[in-house]
């Protein structure tokens, strides 16, 4: 084992070691930083009877430092729905415990798992969160963005025109907008966003977070477009993208079409809720919206 990662000398609670069987553990592991593999995340990976994961060449470089050898099988976007089934008996037949990892960061924030966690649920299987590090997470705790209120929108469209349809439907959002980005896509994407956002709107980016070139560009969407344009690596590595809440209502008109597209899908009462959440608008001006649209006070329930 290597020293630096050797946690044989730190003591864990008892209780903190016990080990539910059957049962699933969802590990987070580091995005970048072996260091940040906590000790009860060790502890668990070490006690499980096998660990699920994406990549299992990846996952076996991360864990052979701390001296981890339990099996590894893989779980990916490819096999999950079948793996998932084979688990649940497995878990249940056998009485053992598996632990679920991705190949980085905690498992289902953009990665595969829900169905491994949805049958362990139905299953009657306990599902416990061994919690770590996150991207999400740790690139908005060093924004200096508001963190009140945000929304995760995980990897854009990678088609132009549906990644512009997208952004269009979030131009309005009142909470800070996270997304995920891979470096073929960055400029795109910041092109994208400064087309429909503005220019001026405040943002942060995250870039290689806890690795050696970890960087954080924090301004407005124009200059760091330019920024990440004129500098070559500033366009590799992986990317956490912050783009600060809207404070512009979207126009009468606008309000009105939003509220004739959802009115077409869904009953009134989730109609305004969903409104109120992509316009930022008040359930009152909906409604009347919604009025002007042609509907009756019969028609609609606030």
């Amino acid at each position: 084992m290597n020293p630096k990662h050797d946690t044989s000398s730190v003591s864990v609670p008892t209780e903190e070691l016990s080990i539910e069987r059957p049962g699933v553990y969802v590990v987070a592991t580091p995005i970048g930083n072996l260091g940040d593999l906590g000790i009860r995340g060790v502890a668990t990976l070490d006690a499980v009877d096998f660990i699920l994961s994406e990549d299992t060449r990846h996952s076996r470089k991360l864990l052979v430092p701390y001296g981890i050898d339990t099996k590894l099988e893989p779980l990916h976007d490819y096999n999950e729905d079948r793996i998932t089934r084979r688990v649940i008996t497995q878990l249940m037949e056998k009485h053992e415990c598996c632990a679920l990892i991705s190949d980085a960061g905690t498992p289902l924030i953009s990665d595969p798992g829900f169905a491994l966690v949805k049958g362990a649920f139905d299953a009657g299987i306990p599902v416990l969160a061994v919690p770590g590090p996150c991207a999400v997470t740790a690139a908005l705790s060093v924004a200096a963005l508001p963190t009140d209120r945000f929304a995760f929108e995980g990897f854009l469209p990678s088609r132009a025109h549906a990644r512009a349809e997208r952004l269009a439907e979030l131009r309005h959002d009142p909470r800070t907008l996270v997304f995920f980005e891979a470096p073929h896509r960055i400029l795109a994407t910041l092109t994208a966003m400064k087309a429909t956002f503005g220019e001026d709107r405040d943002a942060a980016i995250a870039r290689e977070l806890t690795k050696k070139f970890e960087s954080l560009y924090r301004g407005q969407l124009g200059s760091l477009l330019e920024r990440v344009a004129s500098d070559p690596n500033a366009t590799r590595g992986e990317f956490v993208i912050m783009v600060a809440a809207s404070h512009e209502k979207p126009a009468v008109g606008e309000a009105e079409r939003v509220m004739t597209i959802l009115l077409e899908e869904m009953d009134r009462k989730a109609a305004i809720r969903v409104a109120m959440a992509l316009t930022g608008l008040r359930r009152n001006e909906l409604y009347q919206a919604a009025l002007r649209d042609g509907r009756s006070d019969d028609d609609i329930e606030i």
